[in-house]
């Protein structure tokens, strides 16, 4: 009994879960960023809910450049993508059985999408000096997503590394979760001391 619980809880069976909890609270963001946008655009006096303080704040971000690519809302791309997650999410706990291929356009987006994230997570927080919730909320979901995708593609062989980066890959998937917890740690310090100037104001 023990061998086949070990056997159940392995990544392939936790993934869907993942892709679909992580792609319904980005959806969930997205679609209040997009809501608060359309209404800030018919109204310029409007506050978002998430207009919390100074710093943790939709309303600023929402009227930076940084929040749209190419004269498109970020919010958009959002709701497509992280629709596009949950879709992946649920074909996978039909039992489908996806070739390589797809495997491999699901990590180039999915890194596209880190790197974009980290992008607007470096402009919200050094350029215009505030925490969006939701935004954050992007954020916090996005780097699980994409770490245990590649992780799960590095152990199906769909990406394939040199053998010499052979004991790092095993050495990641053996402290995954380490790995995870060290980034958000470095996320959180990031917002600690960056702020810091007005977290110490709380207390």
């Amino acid at each position: 009994m023990e061998s086949l619980v070990k056997k159940k809880y392995t990544l392939s069976w936790v993934l869907p879960y993942l892709l679909i909890l992580t792609g319904l609270i980005g959806f969930i963001a997205s679609f209040a960023l997009t809501y608060d946008k359309v209404h800030l655009l018919q109204d310029p006096n409007y506050h978002p809910g998430c207009n919390l303080n100074p710093i943790v704040s939709c309303g600023s971000v929402m009227k930076t450049s940084q929040a749209s690519l190419l004269g498109v809302p970020n919010t958009i791309f959002g709701l497509v993508s992280f629709s596009a997650q949950i879709t992946l999410g649920v074909v996978l706990l039909a039992g489908a059985q996806l070739k390589r291929w797809f495997w491999i356009i699901v990590e180039i987006t999915a890194i596209v999408g880190l790197i974009f994230t980290h992008y607007l997570f470096f402009q919200g927080v050094f350029r215009i000096n505030a925490i969006c919730p939701w935004c954050f909320s992007v954020w916090i979901t996005t780097i699980p997503t994409v770490w245990y995708v590649t992780l799960f593609n590095l152990r199906q062989g769909y990406i394939r590394l040199p053998r010499s980066l052979n004991r790092l890959n095993g050495f990641l998937q053996r402290n995954h979760g380490n790995a995870l917890a060290s980034w958000y740690t470095v996320i959180l310090l990031i917002l600690l001391g960056h702020f810091w100037y007005y977290w110490k104001t709380l207390f």
